[in-house]
């Protein structure tokens, strides 16, 4: 094996096991359900803190279609929920908001 492959395994090796062990250790471990509530949150954070930003940087010549995307967006997924309606529908709010 040459050096390459080598490596590839070795990063394969260390960025997989980090994700694996708390994997297999949560599995058995029974939380209080106060934290497990609290762990159900923790999705619906991450996924804001990751697209809120991208929300206000998506159309920095007119944020105000930016911000229609993201209430639509809000909106719809506090309604009736699911990802791929409100993600569409966001875009097409934008982009019908930037052709007015």
């Amino acid at each position: 094996m040459n050096r390459i492959k080598l490596l590839i395994i070795g990063m394969m090796i260390v960025t997989y096991l980090p994700r694996l062990i708390p994997f297999l250790l949560a599995s058995k471990i029974k939380f209080p359900k106060g934290l497990r509530s609290f762990l159900r949150f923790i999705p619906y954070t991450t996924l804001g803190a990751l697209i809120l930003p991208g929300i206000f940087s998506a159309t920095p010549q007119m944020p105000i279609a930016a911000i229609a995307g993201g209430i639509f967006a809000l909106a719809y997924g506090w309604y009736k929920g699911g990802i791929i309606i409100p993600v569409l529908g966001a875009v097409v709010t934008t982009f019908l908001v930037l052709s007015i």
